[in-house]
């Protein structure tokens, strides 16, 4: 795991309260965790959905300082090894979930990095390379990206933005970062202040029929928890219970009708990394308790 950087605002001590978390309520009786450790990403994976040269300056820990700025932190040496695990977490957790039925990255959602750059605390976009790689290898023919992080996902729109075989689905809040939004298969951008039943209401009538349309074969989920009403960079008011509402919802409607679901943890921000923390915890324990109502789902390779 990489240290925080020296530069930058992005504070990475939540991934590993995230995980104390996790162990915290696997120990007192809660629902039951199994840890993977992921292999790093392959580098053609990632020189297949972004540009050779920025992924040899991540490599090489040559990143311009203009690029950086853009990221929100320095690129080191053990930044790149962490990205690159990060990266290697999200198609861990589909290979799991095909498996299971549902699996979580503890990190990662990396929706912002786009084809020749970072953006957005986020270096390579991890869920578009996934998406890109379970297709390649056969492992899916058609995939939903199901992003409800606050922010838009820009980069994942961008870098699949020719493709048929992937869908990507951004409902977050219009007036936030980023000023410039790409196109998404289906963009909904939410008013400043929607609460839990306000928010509800728009999954509730999106997704079950985007799903029934255009029938996926596994569903990747950004589950960032900044819609939250307390989120530093959120413009929503979503509450705990409300984001586990969303996040049972998902898991869902994807597992009633067969369909694994890998969860990537997204955003959350705030100046207790605990608080923070505490609600990464409960949505992946949230979605992990709603995977075992429906049996598991297996897909042909």
């Amino acid at each position: 795991m990489a240290p925080r950087p020296d530069r930058g605002t992005f504070k990475f001590d939540k991934y590993y309260l995230v995980m104390e978390e996790l162990r915290a309520q696997a120990n007192t009786g809660g629902t039951p965790i199994t840890e993977h450790a992921p292999d790093p990403m392959p580098r053609e994976w990632l020189e297949a959905m972004h540009c050779p040269d920025y992924v040899e300056q991540v490599f090489s820990a040559s990143v311009p300082r203009e690029k950086e700025r853009r990221i929100g932190f320095p690129v080191t040496q053990r930044i790149a090894s962490r990205v690159r695990h990060t990266n290697g977490g999200t198609w861990l957790a589909a290979q799991l979930a095909m498996e299971h039925g549902y699996a979580a990255n503890s990190a990662a959602g990396s929706h912002h990095a786009l084809h020749e750059t970072g953006a957005g605390y986020c270096v390579f976009n991890d869920l578009a390379v996934v998406s890109n790689r379970l297709i390649a290898q056969g492992h899916a023919r058609r995939i939903l990206i199901v992003d409800l992080d606050v922010h838009q996902g820009d980069g994942t729109a961008s870098l699949t933005a020719l493709r048929d075989d992937i869908f990507t689905l951004s409902i977050h809040a219009e007036k936030n970062f980023p000023a410039r939004k790409a196109r998404s298969s289906l963009d909904i951008g939410l008013a400043d202040g929607m609460d839990d039943d306000g928010y509800m209401e728009v999954l509730e009538r999106t997704l079950p029929p985007l799903i029934a349309d255009f029938a996926p074969d596994i569903v990747l989920y950004q589950a960032g928890v900044d819609p939250h009403g307390d989120d530093r960079l959120g413009r929503l008011a979503l509450t705990d219970n409300g984001l586990q509402r969303r996040d049972r919802f998902v898991v869902a409607q994807a597992r009633s009708r067969g369909l694994p679901v890998a969860s990537a943890l997204g955003g959350g921000y705030g100046e207790d990394q605990r608080i923070v923390a505490r609600r990464h915890a409960a949505s992946m324990l949230a979605m992990a308790e709603e995977n075992r109502l429906y049996p598991v789902a297996m897909l042909g390779g």
